[in-house]
């Protein structure tokens, strides 16, 4: 009898165990906890992407992100946007890409996001772009999987494309995903086609992801719901102990996302037993890369946020939050957020009041342009600034496809760069002698000098090949912001308590700390750093930054 009672007791203790364990387990993220994350994340992408652009980076994901979360933002934000998206649409005759199909989709799936129609954008239907089916098959699965993403996030209409040599229907490409799956249950980016190499003969969680999210309305379908059970025993198999998923042998933030929004998308719980690895579920795994105030890691040794991991980070959390409250899914837009037209169409035009009229808004003349060394796998932290200048012709690269943002900028660059982030008129001026009418910079210069933005450096010499430091590049920022219509005066109480949170504000020259000061109170400087480090020369990508901030803070983007 004893025996008896010690076993029971025994078995009684690893059930109340177990089931202690699972209920931790599932509740690891707080409804709570989870709200907090997601509006800490939504302020971080409203304070760092400012004047959202066109691209994957600083513009669709971003505004997808903050208007499916709920966050409190001004319909200015939203208005602006599309403005920009109408002048980028109109700059390029509604041919957003030649090949890349997937940028008409992702805009797509933005202007749904926002309650705008995609048919009728400055007079372009972006989803005619769609109804070519060999176009659209031609990047990888990415084409079908987004394709279905845009025009279902709104449920338009197939579009009919007279130029298509092969008019698509959903079913196309429903039918051309399903003939791609891998053996193994998953997909991967060319994998089931002839352009497949040997590393696409492994299923990927982020394409595999992408994918359950595509056909996860075609679920009356029933080689439709076998494909994607097949494929979720797949990606069961390959989630990791800690809850989370590699990609080509690298565990990161993204690939979890995909896979969170994928089971979101499915109406699956995260706490599906086939996604519970050792007590940790995907959202434990993803809260792990997240930085309060800063975004979201790309990997877990990373040194910093990660612009891309940030927002995608982000709504992979808002995809949860939706599910968990009940709501549509992320990409099932009946319930968009409405934003009225903007009473002029287009707010970010006019700049701020007391603007100088020589100060003009610039348009965008590369759609599209990037730098090789900034984009892709060499995605930098700058990608949104450096793309917002450069389609304007404001910033160049060292060559037409690399920027080298490490680089230093020199004080005729600058000078350059500012005149035509202004839109100022040039001018010339002879008051210095090393700068030659000939020189490609002499009218920039000129200028520069002429509204007061640059000083000498004697009364006759500019200096124009030697480097900007970071207090010198903050003073002829405050100046350009004088003239953007910014109040640029600092008092010596506010000044000292903006500079003394960094540990060498002490070594900053006295004629630059309200600069500095002004800077940093208007987002223009990045405030989280820990030094400001006045006399080290400023890097190219540094520079694009600032001015992207002057500019979308003076409403000129």
């Amino acid at each position: 009898m004893y025996q008896l009672k010690k076993q029971s007791l025994s078995l009684l203790l690893v059930l109340v165990l177990a089931l202690g364990l699972s209920v931790n387990a599932f509740a690891a993220v707080s409804d709570d906890t989870l709200a907090k994350a997601v509006t800490d994340t939504a302020q971080y992408m409203y304070q760092t992407v400012q004047s959202p652009q066109v691209g994957s980076i600083g513009g669709e994901w971003a505004v997808i992100g903050l208007a499916r979360s709920g966050y409190a933002v001004p319909n200015s934000y939203y208005q602006n946007y599309y403005a920009t998206v109408e002048k980028y649409v109109t700059a390029c005759k509604g041919v957003l890409h030649e090949k890349k199909y997937t940028e008409y989709s992702r805009l797509i799936v933005a202007l749904s996001s926002i309650g705008k129609d995609a048919r009728n954008v400055a007079g372009y239907d972006l989803t005619k772009a769609l109804g070519d089916y060999d176009k659209t098959i031609w990047q990888g699965l990415n084409g079908p999987i987004w394709a279905l993403i845009a025009l279902d996030s709104r449920n338009y209409p197939m579009p009919k494309n007279p130029e298509a040599k092969t008019q698509a229907t959903r079913q196309m490409y429903v039918d051309h995903i399903l003939a791609c799956q891998l053996p193994d249950g998953g997909w991967s980016l060319f994998g089931g086609t002839s352009a497949a190499s040997s590393g696409d003969n492994t299923s990927d969680p982020d394409i595999t992801g992408m994918t359950l999210q595509a056909l996860a309305k075609y679920q009356d379908q029933p080689a439709v719901k076998q494909a994607c059970e097949k494929a979720l025993d797949c990606m069961s198999k390959k989630q990791s102990a800690d809850g989370g998923f590699a990609s080509w042998g690298t565990a990161n933030s993204e690939s979890c996302v995909q896979m969170i929004v994928a089971l979101c998308e499915l109406g699956i719980s995260l706490d599906d037993a086939r996604f519970v690895k050792n007590g940790k579920t995907m959202l434990d795994n993803l809260m792990t890369f997240h930085l309060p105030g800063k975004g979201f890691l790309h990997t877990q040794d990373g040194s910093g946020s990660n612009q891309m991991a940030s927002e995608q980070g982000f709504y992979g959390l808002v995809a949860v939050q939706r599910a968990r409250q009940g709501k549509n899914s992320l990409y099932r837009m009946g319930d968009a957020i409405t934003v009225p037209d903007s009473s002029n169409g287009s707010d970010n035009t006019k700049g701020l009041p007391g603007k100088d009229p020589a100060v003009k808004v610039m348009p965008v003349v590369s759609p599209g342009k990037t730098f090789d060394d900034i984009s892709g796998v060499h995605a930098h932290k700058n990608q949104p600034a450096i793309e917002a200048m450069a389609v304007r012709g404001i910033i160049n690269g060292k060559t037409e496809t690399r920027f080298d943002p490490d680089a230093n900028m020199t004080r005729a660059e600058f000078a350059a760069i500012v005149v035509r982030g202004l839109g100022l008129p040039l001018q010339t001026t002879s008051n210095f002698t090393d700068v030659k009418s000939s020189d490609w910079f002499a009218s920039y210069v000129g200028t520069a000098y002429t509204y007061k933005i640059v000083n000498g450096t004697s009364a006759t010499t500019f200096n124009p090949n030697g480097t900007i430091t970071r207090q010198e590049a903050a003073a002829m920022v405050a100046r350009a912001a004088k003239l953007c219509g910014m109040d640029t005066a600092v008092d010596n109480a506010a000044m000292r308590d903006t500079l003394a949170q960094f540990g060498d504000y002490v070594t900053t020259g006295a004629w630059a700390r309200e600069s500095l000061a002004f800077c940093y109170q208007n987002g223009i400087l990045d405030d989280s750093d820990l030094n400001i480090q006045p006399k080290v020369a400023i890097k190219r990508c540094e520079v694009a930054q600032m001015l992207y901030n002057l500019l979308a803070k003076s409403n000129l983007l």
